[in-house]
């Protein structure tokens, strides 16, 4: 008798437990492709602004983003703009020249993120301080983006002096551009000499200029 009372009891749990499955397939089912690659574009995008927080902090921006150097490798162009500018609303879709403060290139290699280029009062790669660039410390950046699409994104860094209402240009007050682009031999960004043809060799420092965030 116990053993036919407890038939019934085990078909109705059997029962509901293959109903609990179906809702969830076909909650998961009822996902659309756009959806899905939306819910995956969110995911991205809240890695991408965490590392760039993680980097320059909250008011980091992230302004480019890609195969920036074309080296089949994802980088993140980061930076810190100068507050005017930024109410003067200046953004990321109008690259011709950003005042900045700092600014620094990510590259994510075997999901890590590894910065490449450093902007802050120098301009600095892993291996030292960029050759051509200033030996005085500089408060403030006017930054150009000039992309190419076989040799990689270039980065002009001209020196603007802090509490500017613009930044300087290339020719004024004796500032001039330093042009910054992938080197694919070396496998660093470096700087260019004034032809453009020949990249410069870095200035040995103490310091390593690169942080490996996990």
């Amino acid at each position: 008798m116990k053993t036919r009372n407890r038939r019934p009891v085990l078909a109705l749990l059997v029962g509901a437990m293959s109903l609990l499955l179906a809702g969830c397939q076909t909650a998961q089912q009822s996902k659309s492709p756009e959806e899905t690659r939306k819910a995956a574009a969110a995911a991205a995008a809240q890695e991408i602004q965490r590392v760039a927080d993680a980097v320059l902090g909250k008011q980091a921006e992230v302004i480019a983003h890609g195969d920036l150097a074309r080296n089949g490798l994802e980088q993140l162009l980061v930076v810190n703009r100068f507050g005017k500018a930024a109410r003067e609303g200046v953004g990321p879709e109008n690259l011709s020249g950003i005042f900045i403060t700092r600014a620094a290139v990510l590259e994510k290699n075997n999901d890590k993120w590894a910065e490449v280029l450093r902007c802050d009062e120098h301009l600095k790669n892993p291996s030292g301080y960029l050759g051509g660039s200033p030996a005085a410390p500089v408060t403030s950046w006017l930054l150009e983006l000039k992309p190419d699409p076989q040799q990689g994104l270039e980065l002009r860094f001209t020196p603007a002096e802090a509490g500017q209402e613009r930044p300087s240009y290339p020719g004024e007050s004796g500032n001039e551009t330093i042009a910054v682009r992938w080197n694919t031999r070396a496998k660093r960004y470096q700087s260019l000499d004034r032809s453009h043809e020949r990249y410069l060799g870095e200035a040995p420092t103490l310091e390593t200029p690169q942080s490996i965030l996990r």
